[in-house]
């Protein structure tokens, strides 16, 4: 199973009711599996926060749930998880959180440890698949006993890895019944107090309870050298030291101080082998325990066997990285997005940007995204430009955001610059999907994670409803309506709001039934059509273009490009 599978297949054995999360790769297959079992109820929300708040009501109503998301997702998701460190839980409740150590899908390195730490809650990391299904059952029980929700930290490594897992059947526990409790479920200063003391005093059991616990183990082998390490950093210590002394964390907050005593005076020579930042290094020296961490290994990036080998041995792995041919990151053939973005660098046009697909739109040869900070932040970076330096200078600017990003964030972000009298002109690009994770609904796509039809929020409507006066749709691959709308809106003394509508290239079920046809005759070698960069599109020795007809979509931004009629539209 791939690890996130198996965290999902984890969630159904242990009888878990409610799942809500956004999608954030790497956590996203988790969600797309859960849904393939129907006792639980399955629902993408809006954005993190909110998917937290549903697994909190959940949790208070008496049934076990969870919500899923990536390492920044959390960030969205905090305001509500360190009062629900606070208030604890009925039903138990996990947040499963995907860290991405090597940055292939993000804008930061984060260690969720961290978060774990400062919002009081318990923090397991499993190793493989077998762990992530296993660790998964263990963290209701968890917090159950411990009246606490309970963090599941993976790696982008973890859960796109596959393992062998054993299954066993659903254990639903029975509801637990709803008591009115204002006391532990409503956190106003008063009561806050008094819940704030419950907690350190929950941690501190469970630190005393984690010397025993069975995810933590020591492997005893050679004296010499011990390693203190947990998650998929684990596997690496095996494959490179197979004979060395190990203690295996699985509950990585709160630490077993014992055990690592313990342990530490087991052994000559102690390293303490963790990706990102040094959460259990730090303690282990606060402790008074000598030991090797980050002044061997690194902070940033991802850990690999060969990084240990080299600090270890000194030995160098056959091929570097830096010897592999580099893939740089590019709009896929068709996109919409890549049309809105020959027409703002035909006008001149900055973009504020925001997370997404359409963040490629910072790279050659588009050249266009200036700025990309995180979800929903195109709007209110635009608006804080305006209010900084003026109207004058943002008159060649716009902000762009996905209709999922849209709808995640800059909703808020968008009303705050109609309150607040902006004048900035907002660009929703609408490929009907998240693209970036893989194509999954969201609410203006009319269908919910489980397949069910619903209602579909008009983003048209739903800007109009702000007092927008100006909001206007056109179609993403029509360049002389996007320029001339472009051109008005920027212009404009006011909120202006441009939806640009057009489905991913690569959705399901999406037929193209043209394809581009270069005339060589015709071709004056110009290069024009090639300024998009679109990957389909090749220079010939001779100057002219051929285009592969296996990866071309049609959609005729080629053709509206060159001005002298060497490229037509053929069927397929």
């Amino acid at each position: 199973m791939l690890g996130n599978a198996a965290i999902a297949r984890g969630a159904y054995e242990a009888g878990c009711k409610v799942s809500a999360a956004y999608p954030g790769t790497p956590s996203t297959e988790i969600s797309e599996n859960l849904v393939n079992y129907p006792e639980i109820y399955c629902e993408w929300s809006p954005n993190e926060k909110v998917a937290c708040e549903v697994a909190i009501g959940a949790s208070m109503s008496g049934v076990r749930s969870m919500c899923s998301m990536k390492h920044v997702g959390l960030n969205v998701a905090s305001d509500p998880l360190y009062t629900a460190s606070y208030i604890g839980v009925n039903g138990g409740m996990v947040l499963v959180v995907a860290d991405d150590p090597g940055l292939y899908s993000s804008q930061n390195e984060q260690d969720t440890r961290m978060i774990g730490r400062a919002s009081m809650t318990p923090v397991i990391e499993p190793s493989d698949s077998q762990e992530a299904k296993d660790y998964i059952k263990l963290a209701f029980e968890l917090s159950e006993k411990y009246d606490t929700p309970i963090i599941m930290r993976t790696t982008t490594r973890l859960g796109h890895s596959q393992g062998l897992v054993t299954l066993e059947d659903r254990v639903e526990p029975a509801d637990k019944p709803y008591e009115r409790n204002a006391a532990k479920n409503v956190m106003m200063p008063g009561m806050a107090k008094q819940r704030h003391i419950y907690v350190e005093k929950r941690l501190k059991q469970m630190s005393e309870d984690a010397n025993t616990m069975a995810i933590n183990r020591v492997e005893k082998g050679d004296n010499k050298i011990g390693f203190i390490t947990s998650g998929i950093a684990y596997q690496y210590v095996k494959e490179v030291c197979p004979d060395a002394s190990v203690l295996k964390l699985g509950l990585v907050h709160p630490l077993p101080k014992k055990l690592i005593k313990d342990f530490a005076a087991s052994v000559e020579k102690l390293y303490i082998f963790e990706e990102l930042e040094p959460v259990i290094e730090e303690q282990v020296k606060a402790l008074g325990i000598e030991c090797i961490g980050k002044e061997a290994f690194t902070v940033q990036g991802e850990y690999s066997a060969n990084m240990l080998r080299k600090v270890l041995f000194g030995t160098e792995p056959k091929v570097k990285a830096e010897e592999v041919p580099a893939r740089p990151p590019i709009l896929c053939p068709g996109c919409p997005h890549r049309s809105v973005y020959t027409a703002l660098k035909t006008l001149k046009i900055h973009a504020a940007g925001d997370i997404g697909c359409y963040t490629l739109g910072a790279v050659a040869p588009l050249n266009v995204v200036d700025t990309a900070v995180c979800m929903g932040s195109s709007i209110s970076t635009l608006h804080g430009m305006e209010k900084a330096k003026g109207r004058e200078f943002i008159k060649d600017w716009v902000a762009v955001i996905g209709d999922s990003t849209f709808l995640h964030t800059g909703v808020n972000s968008l009303m705050n610059m109609v309150y607040n009298k902006a004048t900035g002109t907002v660009m929703i690009l609408d490929n009907s999907t998240t693209g970036m994770t893989g194509h999954q609904d969201h609410a203006a796509t009319g269908k919910t994670l489980m397949g069910e039809p619903t209602y579909a929020i008009d983003i048209y409507n739903l800007c109009k409803s702000m007092g927008i006066d100006n909001v206007v749709e056109v179609d993403s691959y029509d360049q002389e309506a996007l320029t001339k709308v472009i051109k008005e809106e920027v212009n404009r003394e006011a909120v202006s709001v441009i939806i640009c509508k057009a489905p991913c290239a690569l959705l399901k079920g999406l037929k193209f039934p043209n394809v581009c046809k270069p005339l060589s005759d015709k071709c004056k070698k110009c290069g024009a059509c090639l300024r998009p960069g679109c990957p389909a599109l090749t220079k010939n020795e001779d100057g002219t273009v051929s285009i592969d007809m296996t990866m071309c979509n049609g959609c005729g931004l080629c053709m509206q490009m060159c001005k002298f009629g060497a490229i037509e539209k053929v069927a397929r």
